[in-house]
């Protein structure tokens, strides 16, 4: 059952795996992986992850899932670029927030920092290329 929480509430390890679309056993092998992945554990060992936390996990499934990398290749990329320059500095929006419900500004400045986004892609794909090309 989805509740809607506050931009700045914790999340539970099944939220967070529902709103990614993977199992919960996946985060907990990340979190073996990338040691930035650092959820609040309660008595019992239940987790809680920040909204940073789950920035970082998007991040994460973002460079496994859609751009191919390794978990080593994003472990490169994260000591290389920094998780900052990744994941960048926007407030995140509501973890279960609708697009329908926000106001036109707001949509406007969800576009901007999704364009931004693609745009830091694209450009690392760019230098890249650039990189292997100079070999």
């Amino acid at each position: 059952m989805v509740v809607n929480k506050s931009k700045s509430a914790f999340r539970t390890i099944a939220e967070v795996a529902e709103e990614l679309g993977i199992a919960t056993h996946v985060l907990r092998f990340w979190e073996t992986k990338f040691s930035q992945i650092k959820p609040m554990k309660r008595s019992g060992g239940r987790r809680y992850y920040r909204p940073d936390d789950v920035e970082l996990v998007k991040t994460i499934q973002y460079y496994l899932y859609d751009k191919r990398y390794t978990i080593e290749g994003v472990q490169k990329l994260f000591k290389e670029k920094g998780i900052k320059n990744l994941i960048g500095e926007e407030i995140q929006k509501d973890f279960f927030e609708t697009e329908a419900s926000l106001t036109s500004d707001e949509n406007t400045h969800l576009l901007i920092a999704n364009l931004q986004k693609q745009l830091k892609s694209l450009k690392e794909e760019l230098n890249t290329a650039l990189m292997q090309s100079k070999k």
